[in-house]
């Protein structure tokens, strides 16, 4: 199990020093041997590091998570810049095949799909029965727009989770309402470990294609992304990277600082 001993801080986050592979033996071992307490995984990126600048609320809900792992080369680069380097960059994409790939078919790992539009979660869990016959979907929800001010919806949602008790629970709902919802429900969500994962399901199910891979070496998968969705994504992906540098010049002089 990660500890505290294992996170580096950056820009006021506390993330864990681990790669792919012992982030999901991490989630596997908390979804196999469970003791009675709901874990969940946020993944923070350039986004969130803005958003957790400004964002109580934001900043508590990353605290409580138990696993906190860099998806976003400008983290990556920043932790080594500052000489205590995080190993990789682990993306939400790609740690649930990573995920699903090491789940025998004889033992599956049921997931239920939270988030995406109508209909996405049913053609992820589609494509994820016919890839990884580990991985056992046992339910989806698209729930409406402004459902987490809406008490009633909040615990529908929640009864279907239950009602589903998966091992995994996966929260497509976008930053930073994925994790503000997530910490705010985490002593009524029926599961093991909650991921909190972005536009994953849509990746999942292919109606959103990821940047191409040398755009993903060079951290410029933002800049895809904002220009496939400009009007829900544009300005504030524009906002993030304009203030970031000035981020990351902060944090270079106090560590400065603190080497004196």
């Amino acid at each position: 199990m990660v500890t505290e001993t294992h996170r580096v801080r950056l820009f006021g986050i506390d993330i864990d020093c681990v790669d792919t592979r012992e982030a999901v033996d991490t989630v596997l071992r908390w979804v196999r041997e469970p003791d009675g307490k709901m874990r969940y995984v946020v993944t923070p990126n350039v986004q969130h590091t803005m958003v957790f600048q400004d964002d109580a609320p934001f900043r508590e809900a990353y605290a409580a998570a138990s696993l906190v792992i860099a998806d976003g080369w400008p983290l990556v680069w920043a932790s080594r810049l500052f000489g205590n380097p995080l190993p990789e960059r682990v993306t939400g994409s790609d740690f649930l095949p990573n995920l699903f790939q090491k789940v025998p078919a004889d033992r599956p790992m049921t997931l239920f799909l939270l988030g995406a539009a109508p209909g996405i979660g049913e053609q992820a869990a589609a494509a994820i029965h016919a890839r990884w016959p580990g991985a056992r979907v046992v339910g989806t929800y698209s729930p409406p727009l402004g459902f987490e001010r809406d008490d009633g919806e909040n615990r529908r949602i929640l009864d279907r989770i239950a009602a589903a008790n998966p091992d995994l629970l996966v929260v497509g709902l976008g930053a930073p309402k994925q994790e503000l919802w997530t910490y705010r429900f985490r002593a009524e969500l029926s599961t093991r470990v909650a991921l909190c994962l972005g536009g994953t399901i849509d990746f999942l199910a292919g109606t959103k294609a990821r940047a191409p891979e040398w755009m993903q070496r060079l951290g410029l998968e933002w800049v895809h992304r904002a220009a496939t969705e400009p009007r829900r994504l544009g300005r504030r992906y524009a906002e993030h990277a304009a203030r970031f540098p000035a981020l990351l010049f902060r944090e270079w002089r106090d560590a400065r600082a603190r080497a004196r």
